[in-house]
């Protein structure tokens, strides 16, 4: 049986972490937990996630519809909602705005793969959403294309959303999102980002496997992708207005090693076009001299 009030107490912690944590400033943010086919907790609008007490949590209904609870559902309960008709296995959505991870929201710039290992077994390729104005359902819909193959959405220029089977596990996956974007951001600062090669990357792979986490890269559909260059969303960059300025892409494929001990290419070679022209050049007034 659903101990509701142990749930709204377990809602009421994770605002103050989120709000300890500079997550959700002054109200921001919506946190819920999905109760049973046709019932939701959900948060309340315009109320300080660090200073929640269970009685402010509402009941709303699978169309956003309150049911319960004196203070009003937050404003966004319709993200939150089309999540869990995607994915019925999901328990419970955050939604917030954490610093870091946000900042990459609002540069639209992807989040970079294969560097640290916490990351690629628990995150893995990340996406970013194209811009709608908050609150509504054309809002709520840009999660769509990619709620089915991740536990945590970057929402462009807004914030971030995770998704789990409890409310903590909902939370963690933007936790540590926002702490490997500032991580990202102190190595760039230090001068650059070293990738991990693919024979790495695909070792931990098989470790997310083993341990029971889903990745669309262990499917057959993505199983031959450069899994270090963002493959899986790449194809949603043009609608979102996402691109590489901040960072570069990790480096080619390299070539696999066959059992024979002969090295197999596993990917066509990448041209580097500022090397080649310089190279030509230099060419070129060499001939020229003689």
């Amino acid at each position: 049986m659903v101990n509701v009030h142990k749930i709204k107490q377990d809602i009421c912690e994770i605002g103050r972490r989120l709000y300890n944590k500079g997550f959700a400033a002054a109200n921001d943010g919506n946190i819920t937990v999905r109760v049973s086919d046709n019932e939701v907790l959900c948060t309340p609008t315009m109320h300080s996630k660090g200073f929640l007490k269970p009685d402010d949590i509402s009941i709303v209904d699978m169309t956003g519809k309150q049911i319960s609870g004196h203070k009003k559902r937050s404003s966004e309960a319709l993200l939150h909602l089309e999540i869990y008709k995607q994915r019925p296995d999901i328990k419970s959505v955050v939604h917030c705005h954490p610093p870091h991870a946000t900042a990459f929201a609002v540069a639209r710039e992807p989040i970079p793969q294969c560097v640290l290992p916490e990351v690629e077994v628990f995150l893995g390729d990340v996406p970013i959403t194209k811009y709608e104005t908050p609150g509504g359902q054309a809002f709520a819909d840009t999660i769509i294309p990619f709620v089915d193959k991740c536990n945590v959405i970057i929402l462009a220029n807004h914030g971030t959303v995770s998704f789990g089977e409890d409310v903590e596990k909902a939370y963690w996956w933007t936790e540590i999102l926002d702490a490997y974007c500032r991580i990202l951001m102190l190595s760039r600062q230090l001068g650059k980002v070293n990738y991990l090669d693919q024979t790495k990357s695909r070792e931990l792979l098989e470790l997310k496997d083993k341990w029971g986490f889903s990745d669309p890269r262990l499917t057959e559909e993505y199983k031959d992708c450069d899994i270090c260059a963002n493959d899986i969303f790449r194809e949603s960059w043009a609608d979102s207005g996402v691109a590489r300025t901040a960072f570069d892409a990790p480096p080619p494929m390299p070539a696999a090693v066959s059992t024979n001990g002969l090295k197999q290419s596993t990917a066509p070679a990448a041209i580097d076009e500022e090397r080649l022209v310089k190279l030509i050049t230099e060419q070129v007034m060499s001939q020229l001299k003689a």
